[in-house]
Parts: structure tokens; C-alpha cells; sequence
């Protein structure tokens, strides 16, 4: 026997909207400032992670090929 569903309340689509403009209103926005430095230190980070995993994978794979010659 299926437990029953919660059913959630109508709601208008422009009283929606509304609210979503509303809520978006209260959002403090970053500064095209902070967005290119945070945007730069994610892709500094991006790359960092990437050699990071690509020189343990060309460790494995001479360990690996050594081993299995």
C-alpha cells in the first residue's frame, strides 16, 4: 500500500513571480570586482587540481607499465 503523497498548495504563476522578484531583491549581488578575482581563483584552483591528478595518473601508469613489462 503507497503511503499518500503530500500535496503542496496551488500557487498563481504571477503571484510566483512576485515572490521570486521579491526574493531576488533581498540577494546582496557581488561586484564585477570580486567576480573576476573569485572567478580567477577558481580557475587557479581548477588548474592546480588538474596537474594534481594528471601527474598521479602519469605516476600510476609508468608504475604500472614498469611492473607489467
Amino acid at each position: 500500500m503507497e503511503a499518500p503523497k503530500a500535496k503542496l498548495p496551488a500557487i498563481a504563476p504571477l503571484q510566483f513571480l512576485k515572490e521570486v522578484m521579491a526574493e531576488l531583491k533581498k540577494v546582496t549581488w557581488p561586484t564585477r570586482q570580486e567576480t573576476l578575482q573569485l572567478t580567477v581563483v577558481v580557475v587557479i584552483i581548477s588548474i592546480g587540481v588538474a596537474l594534481y591528478v594528471g601527474g598521479l595518473d602519469w605516476l600510476f601508469l609508468s608504475l604500472t607499465s614498469t611492473f607489467l613489462k
